[in-house]
């Protein structure tokens, strides 16, 4: 397979722009992969799809403030976009604009210092006063909505670009597949009988590129920083034993869990599993851990297609695309959802 493989029309007007009025309110197209099956279905009736004993798994991150504009001595204007967090200091920042080392900018009455030039694109910033970057950009920079959005960040977004249980900051994209989720929702799914866990990995904006080379190998998978705690790896043993299914609400859970499965601190019972996740799924690949994912529509070309495309089957999948681009399921963060597993329509 080549990436061109994983092209699709993705019109304009296919993608959610917004959120829904009500969260919890979009549709969800399952799709059993192994009879490629699909039944149109909403969000809100995941619970139909579950049973007692199986276990839904989280990413509890938070989306931090990101962007945020500061001006050069000079006058010239520099935007600043704050990278995700890694296990040490979250200080790195794109840039868009002319900087080098030593450069002294201005921010909402601070002044910041550009430490080096780290890569392409990107500079340590510190603060001149010592405060810590993220705090800063916490009380001054605005939501760092995805730019295929192709607006700028309101009012609303600072609440429903970020999910319900949204607790360790450090991302700067939102685990979308999550977006949606209630605490009704959380609730009913109690009471049927399914456990929650949570993990943490901090979501980059390499989630939002396109592959731009045809073949796998050559792609240079980004990295992102997760956590899974020893309470939820003892989860995932205790349903794998009794027979339940891993449910993994998204992509960054699904890297996660994979991720750890080839760490030996996978086996131990005295911890849990910490790294940095770079690990690229695609079809051929052998899943270890999640038996279903809920997921949303991906962009043509992205690893986290291509991902779904590993657990669906790429045919299947891209079957079920066209399906919902003819039923006018909405595209990418704000839009629908996907539940995929091997018979998931059939409860087996």
């Amino acid at each position: 397979m080549k990436t061109g493989d994983f092209d699709y029309p993705l019109h304009e007007g296919m993608i959610a722009r917004y959120p829904p009025l009500e969260r919890g309110s979009t549709r969800l197209l399952v799709l059993d992969s192994t009879t490629g099956d699909t039944l149109h279905s909403r969000y809100a009736a995941l619970a139909d799809f579950l049973r007692a004993g199986d276990l839904l798994v989280l990413n509890n991150s938070r989306v931090v403030k990101a962007r945020m504009f500061a001006l050069k001595t000079t006058g010239a204007s520099v935007e600043l976009m704050l990278l995700e967090k890694h296990e040490g200091t979250q200080d790195l920042a794109l840039y868009r604009g002319r900087l080098k080392k030593g450069d002294r900018l201005a921010a909402h009455g601070h002044d910041l210092l550009v430490v080096e030039i780290a890569g392409e694109g990107i500079a340590r910033i510190a603060s001149a006063e010592g405060i810590e970057l993220p705090l800063l950009f916490e009380r001054h920079a605005s939501v760092p909505i995805p730019p295929y959005l192709k607006r700028e960040a309101e009012a609303l977004d600072a609440e429903r670009y970020q999910t319900v249980f949204a607790e360790r900051p450090g991302s700067v994209a939102a685990p979308t597949a999550s977006l949606n989720m209630t605490a009704g929702l959380l609730e009913g799914l109690r009471l049927k009988g399914v456990e929650t866990a949570a993990l943490t990995l901090h979501v980059g904006l390499g989630t939002f590129l396109p592959i731009r080379v045809e073949r796998f190998e050559e792609h240079v998978m980004h990295r992102e920083y997760y956590e899974i705690p020893r309470e939820a790896l003892e989860k995932i043993r205790r349903t794998k034993a009794a027979g339940g299914r891993v449910i993994a609400v998204g992509t960054t859970v699904t890297r996660s869990l994979e991720h750890a499965a080839g760490r030996p601190e996978w086996e131990s019972e005295s911890g849990g599993v910490r790294g940095e996740a770079d690990i690229f799924i695609y079809p051929g690949y052998s899943f270890r851990v999640i038996d279903l994912l809920l997921t949303n529509f991906h962009a043509p070309r992205s690893t986290v297609l291509m991902l779904t495309a590993a657990f669906a089957g790429r045919e299947p999948l891209m079957k079920a695309y066209r399906e919902a681009s003819a039923e006018s399921y909405r595209f990418l963060s704000y839009g629908d959802s996907m539940l995929v597993g091997a018979g998931v329509l059939s409860g087996s």
